[in-house]
């Protein structure tokens, strides 16, 4: 068997070596790993986030799938501009792409996360106005359900063998080469971007996990640490990249990662500081949010209970197959019938009989 990428580790568990193939055909069609663990992803944070969206954060489950539907397709679409965009006004790109292309070639590749993050905040935003959920615990959430999604889905780079770092020395540890990394940077090792930020995407969803369950103090709170921390170490890593998307001469996705990261943790410690001065009430524990859960569970209830009758309804107006059982148990009724009614003439000739001899006396 072929298989068409190799990936080797020369000093990670006394070397090691993965052969595997980058995706497979179903009718014809090439179904590429790294899409899979992209919907892998999102699918597991949707169920992190449907398990606590009640208890925690005070949201009804039913909206909360509404608004995470509607800004997983606004996110992707945000994804593939954004990297579109900023790779036509690149000055070191050979590939340009207009309004058509955009979306003609994405079988081809390219998607971008912070573009990703922008579109599902928007149209988040927008989606929770009209499903009436309140915005910055809903941001909590999401929040949480992007660092799982970014932790798993940064290992469909590894798979494409891209979005990996520059060279680095043999002896490093996660040193790493693979087929088409040699095709493209030569005999060389490079970093392994990808395993780098999945780790650090994995590190911050521990420490938010735990943070949101004990030390949360008003909503919007992990959604601004999710930023400073994501931020701060896609700074870093970004800088280590063969592949970022530039502006003139600045990396955009480091420019944006260090100014949001400034802005987040600033704001974050000036809303700390208010939340606790005026005695902020998280919204899972206010009265909006008791009522929203009621008039959900009641309509949900009503919902049940007609869907209930017209199940009885339709069982009622269903012509009933004859039974043999019940074919004799009426023909048995009728036997009983008959018995008693003779047995009462009996008695009453009997008694007639009777009248008449006293009568003679």
């Amino acid at each position: 068997m072929t298989f068409d990428m190799t990936v080797k580790f020369p000093n990670l568990f006394g070397g090691t070596e993965i052969n595997y193939f980058r995706g497979f055909d179903v009718f014809g069609v090439t179904i590429y790993w790294y899409g899979i663990l992209i919907a892998i992803g999102i699918v597991l944070a949707y169920l992190y986030a449907s398990r606590r969206a009640k208890r925690d954060f005070g949201l009804v489950n039913d909206r909360v799938f509404d608004v995470v539907f509607v800004a997983t397709v606004g996110g992707f679409l945000f994804a593939r501009i954004y990297y579109c965009v900023f790779r036509t006004i690149d000055p070191n790109s050979t590939t340009k792409y207009n309004i058509i292309t955009t979306f003609t070639t994405i079988r081809d590749g390219g998607i971008a996360i912070y573009g990703g993050v922008i579109g599902a905040v928007v149209v988040g935003f927008i989606m929770c106005k009209i499903r009436k959920v309140n915005f910055r615990a809903m941001a909590d959430l999401a929040s949480l359900g992007f660092l799982i999604g970014q932790c798993i889905g940064r290992w469909g780079n590894f798979v494409n063998q891209e979005a990996y770092g520059a060279e680095c020395s043999k002896n490093w540890l996660f040193a790493m080469t693979g087929n088409r990394i040699s095709e493209e940077m030569g005999n060389v090792f490079v970093h392994p971007c990808f395993l780098y930020e999945s780790a650090w995407c994995f590190l911050g969803f521990i420490f938010l996990h735990f943070y949101s369950k004990k030390l949360r103090t008003y909503d919007g709170e992990i959604a601004l640490l999710y930023v400073t921390w994501y931020g701060f170490g896609r700074m870093f890593i970004e800088g280590l990249r063969t592949d970022s998307l530039y502006w003139g001469k600045f990396r955009v996705s480091q420019v944006l990662g260090f100014a949001s990261c400034v802005v987040a943790a600033v704001l974050f410690v000036v809303f700390k500081i208010l939340a606790k001065k005026k005695g902020y009430v998280l919204y899972v524990n206010s009265d909006a949010s008791r009522e929203l859960i009621e008039q959900d569970a009641k309509a949900e209830l009503e919902r049940k209970e007609k869907k209930e009758q017209k199940k009885a309804l339709k069982a009622l107006s269903e012509p009933k197959a004859p039974s043999i059982l019940e074919d004799e148990v009426t023909e048995t009724s009728e036997n009983n019938s008959e018995e008693i009614t003779e047995n009462n003439s009996d008695e009453n000739n009997d008694k007639g009989e009777v009248d008449n001899g006293s009568e003679d006396n």
